[in-house]
């Protein structure tokens, strides 16, 4: 957005970087809160939702902000730490006006809304919603010429309506480029309709990699609302201790439903997994490591580290066994790290380069002992033998912090600044200025 602009698409806010005058970062917009009003008339901003940095959500009066520009938010300073909660009289703009079906005043057309702008007020800090960009017909996110246009906000009627039929297509676009655990806080703070219906607009593979991401309980209630066969489908594409995690959340019988609608070996993994006691290795780990033969090259396994799919702790390293490649394999060997795959030629076997020093876990070994083996050897991630020698799995350190935090640091932020007495004091001035 150009310096010194008085108009700006509230899409174009998503993530933008909220600084105070000193040039410290506050945290990044979230959403937009607005009052709707009666008679036509715009909607007041209100002010922002900011995501500080230990991801709490705290909201940012509009006539604390001095500035929108150049791909950032200035405010004038001091901002109240408190946890935002949306009051019944407010509506947030991203999470509840985006992909709303409106009627156009003059034809009494059914349109999408896309996007709103926000204008300045002529004189003042106060600004307001002014524009709708909006897009004719009902099919997908089609914006060629003549489907889409942008009409003033008297122009459109039925957003103090409840939205039956709201659709996630902008929502989602504006979101489109956060991360997993940056989207599934985003998806914890929409109400349980509007998570449902972004939840069902995500494919597959980004659903799961949310879901990951999520606290349990919304977990369990996204994965409800699925259709069984879509549910299994999501299972399949999630890591498959995750998923075996979540899985273990259901009732029985809604268990082994989905468990019948996955894939036979799919199926095989989720059930192995939740054989073994949670807080141990074999509760902790993934069936899912880089395994290659003992005949393969270090270029095969580049080729097979280069998977964008894996996560930095799998592609640390590779475990090598004799077949079958699948866990559980034929006899485990050795683990070759991947910067050993870097100091050696191509052409070279990996079963010339085996790191067998380190002795593999066995799959009831407790929490603490995984956490310590991590901590004295440096690693991030160990692999996982039973008494026949075959590898089960591997434990990555990711998957053991999610165990030693809490169980609700999903739901809490983590390192949350406590304001001292003077920055209390100054929030509350504040407050009583508003």
């Amino acid at each position: 957005m150009p310096a010194g602009t008085s108009r700006v698409f509230v899409s174009h806010l998503s993530g933008v970087r909220v600084f105070d005058p000193n040039g410290d970062q506050v945290g990044r917009v979230r959403d937009v809160v607005v009052m709707l009003r009666v008679g036509g008339r715009p909607p007041r901003v209100l002010g922002l939702v900011v995501e500080v940095v230990s991801r709490r959500r705290i909201f940012l009066p509009i006539t604390r902000v001095t500035g929108v520009e150049s791909g950032q938010v200035i405010t004038t300073g001091v901002v109240n730490m408190q946890r935002f909660e949306q009051r019944p009289t407010e509506t947030l703009v991203l999470g509840e006006l985006l992909d709303r079906r409106v009627t156009l005043v003059e034809t009494g057309e059914d349109v999408t809304v896309l996007d709103v702008s926000m204008v300045r007020l002529a004189a003042r800090r106060d600004w307001e919603i002014d524009k709708v960009f909006v897009r004719r017909g009902k099919g997908g996110p089609l914006r060629r010429s003549g489907l889409t246009l942008t009409v003033e906000w008297s122009a459109v009627t039925g957003f103090s309506l409840d939205e039956h039929a709201q659709g996630a297509e902008a929502l989602l676009a504006t979101f489109d480029q956060l991360r997993p655990a940056d989207l599934a806080n985003v998806l914890h703070h929409l109400s349980p309709k509007r998570r449902a219906e972004v939840a069902a607009a995500l494919d597959d593979d980004r659903l799961a990699d949310v879901l990951e991401e999520l606290p349990d309980d919304d977990q369990v209630e996204i994965l409800g609302k699925l259709k069984q066969e879509r549910a299994a489908d999501v299972l399949e594409a999630m890591d498959p201790d995750d998923a075996a995690d979540l899985l273990a959340e259901l009732p029985e019988e809604e268990q082994e439903r989905l468990l019948g609608l996955m894939e036979p070996h799919e199926a095989a993994d989720m059930r192995r997994l939740m054989s073994y006691e949670e807080r141990t290795a074999g509760g902790l780990m993934t069936t899912e490591p880089i395994v290659l033969r003992p005949d393969a090259t270090v270029a095969d396994a580049l080729a097979r580290v280069r998977n964008p799919d894996l996560s930095p702790a799998l592609a640390a390293q590779v475990y090598v066994c004799r077949p079958p490649d699948e866990t559980p394999t034929g006899k485990y060997l050795g683990t070759v790290h991947f910067q050993r795959l870097l100091r050696d030629p191509p052409f070279t076997l990996v079963s010339a380069l085996l790191d067998s020093d380190l002795q593999p876990l066995a799959p009831d070994t407790p929490l603490p002992a995984v956490t310590s083996f991590l901590a004295t050897y440096n690693m991030v991630s160990v692999p996982v033998v039973d008494d026949s020698g075959s590898l089960l799995g591997a434990v990555t350190v990711d998957d053991v912090l999610d165990h030693l935090l809490p169980e609700d640091w999903r739901e809490t932020e983590l390192h949350e600044a406590e304001l001292n007495e003077t920055e209390l004091h100054e929030a509350e001035l504040n407050e009583a200025d508003q």
